[in-house]
């Protein structure tokens, strides 16, 4: 009888299914839901960024060297997108061996690769949405608002919101980060960027970043106060780099590749606040097929210096200089036989600009920064530069 028993609870465990089978092991790797408790994503895996995902106030989410997340297609209030609401945190601390990278469900891209050899190009963009880190720092609105709801996100989810009076603000860490084929439109024009900084404070640290393919900005700063150290945008659909608000913080050491609209969107305060001006130093520009070089507001509180600027075309300009106090120096630039640095150069900037040979350039980025772990290093895009 014992055996019989035996036999018998054997077979009931054999042939029915477990009561209790815990969760699906594939569910760990699915960011789905808001991030309401402490996470880390670990290293060695891919995770699936299959809706609009916010890390809410309190909440730390890690992300550890080496780990892909790629997003679900998706547009209007269905594109998928991580958000770090004010008074989140992202530890996204990648290496030069092992970056952390944002990409497409469709990217074939697994760990331990920076590039896939057949993977998707930079000119693939809008697959998902992008990231956007939203914080306490100042902003400059309108109506003398102090927050406002980021661009990109439905007004209907308050995640969204950014601003306040925190210059201090700390909403983490991002190193060796790579974001790709971003920027899905929700709707009416309105796109998300690579890389969104909302009213991001001087706590928050950011260097060794790219975006590539994305279809609207590549980087844009709303006020806020962070600083961003080694930058590559490659193939923005829009702008490369897009500054609003009042932001003040700096640019330091970056690189743009190909800009769609503008390579830099360059506006002022919108309402009263202005606290100094915002840095951008260092820099190189493969102009490629952008529309043009810089766009300023009459009211565009800006320092630049130490830029150069290569593969211009006709029709590309650095337009009118802004009419309040900021300062502009040491650009280089190279140009077709058939330009003068007069013909890009307008409204005065051409007196601090000297025009040299390909590669004999004195300013510009440092592009070692950018060898091994990111995209645009590897696909010999950056090539061109000495």
């Amino acid at each position: 009888m014992l055996m019989a028993t035996s036999v018998m609870f054997t077979s009931c465990s054999d042939d029915d299914p477990n009561p209790n089978p815990g969760p699906d092991p594939e569910d760990e790797f699915v960011l789905s839901e808001n991030i309401t408790e402490d996470r880390t994503l670990e290293s060695g895996n891919v995770y699936t960024l299959a809706s609009r995902v916010s890390v809410l106030n309190g909440v730390t989410l890690t992300i550890e060297p080496g780990v892909i997340i790629k997003g679900e297609a998706g547009s209007g209030a269905n594109a998928t997108a991580l958000i770090i609401a004010r008074g989140g945190k992202i530890m996204a601390e990648g290496t030069a061996d092992d970056p952390i990278i944002f990409t497409s469900i469709a990217d074939e891209i697994q760990p331990g690769e920076v590039f896939h050899q057949d993977g998707l190009s930079p000119n693939q963009n809008g697959l998902w949405g992008g990231l956007l880190i939203l914080g306490r720092a100042n902003v400059s609105l309108a109506g003398g608002n102090t927050e406002a709801q980021i661009e990109g996100i439905p007004p209907s989810d308050t995640n969204g919101l950014y601003g306040g009076s925190d210059d201090e603000d700390n909403s983490g860490v991002l190193r060796y980060v790579s974001i790709r084929h971003g920027g899905a439109n929700i709707g009416d024009g309105n796109e998300i960027n690579g890389l969104t900084l909302g009213g991001v404070g001087s706590g928050t640290v950011i260097e060794n970043v790219e975006i590539i393919g994305n279809q609207d900005d590549g980087i844009e700063w709303f006020g806020g106060t962070v600083n961003v150290t080694n930058a590559v945008v490659w193939n923005a659909g829009d702008d490369s780099i897009d500054a609003d608000q009042a932001w003040n913080g700096t640019l330091n050491n970056f690189i743009i590749v190909n800009g769609g609209d503008k390579c830099f969107e360059l506006d002022g305060p919108e309402g009263a606040y202005v606290n100094g001006n915002y840095t951008l130093t260092n820099g190189s520009i493969i102009a490629g097929g952008a529309v043009g070089l810089v766009d300023n507001d009459a009211n565009t509180n800006v320092d630049m210096s130490n830029i150069y600027f290569t593969s211009v075309a006709s029709g590309q300009t650095f337009d009118e200089l802004p009419t309040v106090a900021a300062a502009f120096s040491n650009f280089e630039v190279t140009l077709p036989a058939e330009l003068m640095v007069s013909d890009v150069f307008l409204g005065g900037s051409a007196a601090f600009t000297t025009a040299v040979a390909e590669g004999e350039n004195t300013v510009g980025a440092d592009k070692s920064a950018f060898a091994g772990w990111s995209w645009a290093a590897a696909s010999g895009a950056l090539d061109i530069l000495k």
